[in-house]
């Protein structure tokens, strides 16, 4: 339903006004090993919805490793640039996937492509997508930044500076937030409360991608990430609760 001028704003509540959700493309597996599992696109749009409904400006970005990786294909003996290419078709399958999500629940959205792809989405044009963002819709950003070598993270730090997102929220499952090492093989694991774009890079913490992490610290653009599987996660951290990590200067 389209916001109208009798409807609540909770704007002035939350922390952020406008901020880029990055979620892997294995999220939306579920269980399963490949694919989109429906139950859990439709659980993540309910997250998103819960925020959106908050009056907050969402933009997203998904990753497309649960259909097909490009650095993997590229390892496997692929031409990395056609492998990278193949990627970022992944990204706008599931970007279709999950506008479809939330338009079901009544969040109108937009899948804006950085490759052009008329029949299926709107190429990028950012004064376009910020109007769209101004209108309360959610825009899924997909084909990452439409170049190879450039991850999805990168993308989505590029992405939300032009955008002028306020953070990012880095979605994961599984964990709460960032260790000192891997809290799935290490017991004695340390979380942050917060920790330093620096010593993202310098301790060589699985956060995002160098490249990515160099792009927010220039910007000061804060990265927040939160375990994604905990419902009513995303929209907590934005009414100042829950658990997770924040990486600024």
């Amino acid at each position: 339903m389209p916001l109208t001028s009798d409807q609540p704003d909770f704007s002035s509540a939350v922390k952020y006004n406008r901020v880029m959700l990055k979620i892997s493309g294995e999220a939306l597996m579920g269980d399963q090993g490949f694919g989109l599992h429906p139950p859990t696109v439709q659980r993540i749009a309910k997250e998103v919805k819960t925020v959106h409904d908050m009056g907050v400006e969402i933009c997203m970005v998904i990753g497309g490793g649960n259909i097909f990786r490009g650095l993997s294909g590229s390892a496997q003996g692929m031409e990395r640039t056609t492998a990278d290419y193949m990627g970022m078709l992944a990204t706008v399958m599931n970007a279709l996937g999950m506008q479809s999500a939330l338009e079901d629940l009544g969040v109108f959205t937009r899948v804006i492509s950085a490759i052009r792809m008329d029949e299926v989405a709107e190429p990028y044009i950012r004064r376009r997508a910020v109007r769209h963002l101004e209108k309360k819709r959610v825009c899924i950003f997909a084909a990452g930044t439409g170049n190879p070598y450039f991850t999805t993270d990168t993308a989505a730090t590029l992405r939300a500076n032009e955008m002028a997102c306020e953070a990012i929220f880095m979605g994961k499952n599984g964990v709460d937030g960032v260790y000192d090492k891997d809290p799935k093989e290490h017991a004695d694991a340390v979380r942050y409360d917060h920790v330093s774009y620096d010593d993202v890079l310098a301790k060589r913490l699985k956060v995002m991608d160098a490249s990515a992490i160099a792009l927010a610290r220039d910007n000061n653009l804060p990265l927040i990430v939160f375990p994604l599987d905990e419902p009513g996660g995303f929209k907590g951290i934005l009414a100042g609760e829950g658990t997770y990590t924040t990486v600024h200067g």
